[in-house]
């Protein structure tokens, strides 16, 4: 019967614990943040970014702002209508899809001038399925921060179920 119970229990783990290591929160600029005179290029060079991951723009609302743009607004600095910019200082936008992912700030010059924009690729969630042998294999890089709180909190979790089941 115990042996029931821990095979339970490893189940459980075995189907939470991907998806809680998988997502990790990614603050821009670290604690910089998001400002113009910052090279997000070499920010974002050490990091590997996944669907189910979350950027974190942190920047004194009403100085910037977050668009989201394509590579053509991205290379030229173009803003789009202002009713599509992000504002509130604490922007959090999920990775939900893979692929490159174009960012900057729409405020005065501060993208072209202040290079005050980010790009990222975006790659499969951690677990997901291989990509077609067709589709070319995607870069790698350094690991993303957090998993390791995300895989202690998920030993954590494991271990109170087993404790509850036995």
């Amino acid at each position: 019967m115990a042996s029931h119970k821990v095979f339970v229990v490893i189940a459980f783990a075995a189907i939470i614990f991907p998806a809680l290591a998988s997502a990790a929160k990614y603050i821009v600029g670290d604690e910089t943040g998001w400002t113009n005179g910052f090279n997000y290029t070499t920010w974002a060079s050490g990091k590997e970014f996944h669907v189910g991951d979350e950027l974190l723009f942190n920047y004194p609302a009403g100085k910037h702002n977050v668009f989201k743009v394509n590579g053509t607004q991205f290379k030229n600095c173009e803003i789009p209508p202002l009713n599509e910019a992000l504002t509130s200082g604490k922007d959090v936008i999920p990775l939900a899809k893979p692929g490159k992912k174009w960012y900057i700030c729409g405020v005065a010059k501060h993208c072209a001038e202040g290079g005050q924009k980010l790009v990222i690729n975006v790659l499969p969630a951690v677990g997901a399925p291989a990509p077609s042998p067709l589709s070319p294999a995607p870069p790698t890089s350094g690991s993303a921060k957090g998993t390791l709180a995300s895989g202690l909190m998920a030993a954590a979790l494991v271990a109170i179920a087993m404790v509850a089941v036995l």
